[in-house]
């Protein structure tokens, strides 16, 4: 098990917008896409990108095919592997709601997302990935390919007085967050 260092917010590294991958299954990726994994279950996180752990590429990870105990009522998203990704909006329907975030710990926000999104890239193999979703499973996709794109949550935020510390607003959950 190899477990990154997450950066937080403050390094300027999260900040930046990644760069495309350019090959595809090699062993430098799937070393990186065992370091995300890895680094993203022994946070408890929903996802995890490469940004965060100072990795200037497009990979994004998320899902775990199980309950999160950061998120315990939201749905079960599978495992996935984004890489190069690209997200178009379905409709108007925006939805807010709270998100945390690994490089922001100890902290919740209501973050207005999406509610149907595609999204397209690719696979460690380069093979297409194409989906359309809905509710928290495109809320998580957005969340974090907005770190390939130097965007964290509170960037999105439209009223910081739905901002503050899990441990206040959920203390049902906030053992579960990575502080």
């Amino acid at each position: 098990m190899t477990v990154q260092t997450i950066l937080k917010m403050g390094d300027s590294r999260l900040l930046q917008v990644a760069k495309p991958v350019t090959e595809f299954d090699t062993d430098a990726l799937h070393l990186l896409l065992k370091d995300l994994l890895d680094t993203m279950h022994a946070a408890n996180g929903a996802g995890l990108a490469a940004p965060q752990i100072g990795v200037d590429l497009q990979v994004v990870v998320f899902g775990s095919g199980q309950p999160n105990p950061r998120y315990p009522d939201a749905p079960i998203v599978p495992i996935t592997v984004l890489i190069n990704p690209v997200i178009t909006p379905v409709g108007q329907q925006e939805l807010l709601d709270w998100e945390g975030c690994l490089s922001v710990p100890g902290m919740r926000g209501m973050v207005p997302r999406w509610n149907t999104v595609r999204y397209t890239g690719f696979d460690i193999y380069g093979d297409p990935i194409d989906r359309t979703v809905e509710g928290f499973h495109a809320r998580v996709v957005q969340h974090e390919c907005d770190h390939l794109w130097g965007k964290l949550y509170p960037m999105r935020m439209r009223d910081f007085s739905q901002f503050g510390f899990t441990d206040v607003l959920f203390p049902g959950i906030a053992q579960a967050e990575d502080d």
